[in-house]
């Protein structure tokens, strides 16, 4: 069966301002020092598909800068634009829609557009897996992250742990615990962290959305019927904005009875804020990720981005320091989470040159 490759790439990396903004968001950063994290991304899924059959799908807002950054990876009318940022069931269920109704059923492979994967080639092969489950059993897949340590920051999966199958049964999904139950998954060996990915045939999951989603489903499906025709754009810009807004976790994963995953572990991390940025660069002997020109003196777990000036910081501890040319962000290490509330001040204070 053929396999579709769909990057979601729409957010807006509020947590990484002020390097992130509403033109540049986290996506188009080059924050590895490699590549922009969503051509990371389609490299990735190309090692599985192939680049003309991979689909990126973006705020509207951010349509031309994606193409321009991916330069000729994918086609451009595999660059799918949001009239409004309607949450992962929506992104989803529109690329479904454009599969089924412009290429051909097949399997979709979905990722994020911004998480960093260290080996590659074990990325692919655990997708290969997945691919396997969901073309064999008709059933929703999940990649599952084997968690290294008790961690609080992400969702988990809790899984039959049958050892003669390599994708199995999903038991529940849990939200992010505190530290004694993390501790409390990670002895267990039944629970793997939520990586967002997600593996399945395009006719599946919109069966799937009519059974859990009807009234996101027959949105989709107007939309569906008017690709190939000269309203299509109209409609889309119409309708787009009225779905509902809900995660493809909570509107299907959830609820839905033939969901699997496949457990991998290949170097994976959510970098969802400046305190992740260690996984990308490492730490010096103090505890410090330094990018750019930085002078670190009795410093100690501490990032410091410099675009272009020097940062100096003497005898502190636990902070997050970045530069760039319109703002400086001081920011305890702890409140890392916190930024988008910067973000969301300025957008009140009406200060659209920051954001």
């Amino acid at each position: 069966m053929k396999i579709y490759g769909v990057i979601m790439a729409g957010g807006g990396g509020t947590r990484f301002w002020p390097l992130s903004r509403k033109k540049t968001p986290k996506q188009f950063l080059n924050l590895s020092g490699k590549n922009c994290m969503v051509n990371e991304a389609i490299d990735r899924l190309a090692q599985i598909v192939k680049y003309e059959d991979i689909f990126v799908v973006t705020n509207q807002n951010q349509a031309d800068m994606m193409q321009k950054v991916t330069g000729g990876r994918i086609s451009s009318s595999h660059i799918l634009s949001e009239p409004a940022a309607r949450n992962t069931a929506a992104c989803i269920g529109y690329a479904a829609i454009e599969i089924i109704k412009k290429y051909g059923d097949g399997i979709m492979v979905i990722t994020p557009s911004d998480a960093y994967i260290r080996n590659n080639e074990k990325f692919a092969s655990v997708l290969r897996d997945a691919v396997s489950a969901a073309e064999k059993q008709d059933a929703l897949v999940t990649v599952g992250i084997e968690p290294t340590f008790p961690s609080t920051g992400y969702g988990y999966i809790r899984f039959e742990n049958t050892e003669d199958v390599t994708a199995k049964r999903v038991c529940e999904f849990k939200e992010k615990p505190n530290l004694e139950t993390a501790k409390e998954y990670l002895v267990s060996g039944q629970y793997v962290w939520n990586s967002g990915m997600f593996i399945w045939k395009a006719s599946t999951i919109l069966n799937e959305f009519e059974k859990y989603l009807p009234d996101i489903y027959e949105q989709l499906g107007e939309i569906g019927n008017s690709m190939g025709t000269e309203s299509e754009q109209e409609v889309i810009e119409r309708i787009y904005p009225e779905l509902r807004s809900i995660s493809i976790d909570y509107g299907i994963m959830e609820k839905a009875e033939n969901v699997l995953v496949v457990p991998g572990e290949f170097g994976w991390s959510d970098v969802g804020s400046w305190d992740m940025m260690g996984t990308l660069h490492g730490a010096d002997k103090n505890g410090n990720v330094s990018v750019g020109e930085t002078l670190l003196i009795d410093t100690e777990n501490t990032v410091a981005y410099s675009k272009k000036r020097l940062i100096a910081a003497l005898g502190v501890k636990n902070l997050i320091l970045v530069e760039t040319p319109d703002a400086v962000l001081v920011c305890d290490k702890q409140r890392a989470q916190d930024v988008k509330e910067i973000v969301d001040f300025l957008q009140e204070q009406g200060r659209e040159e920051l954001l």
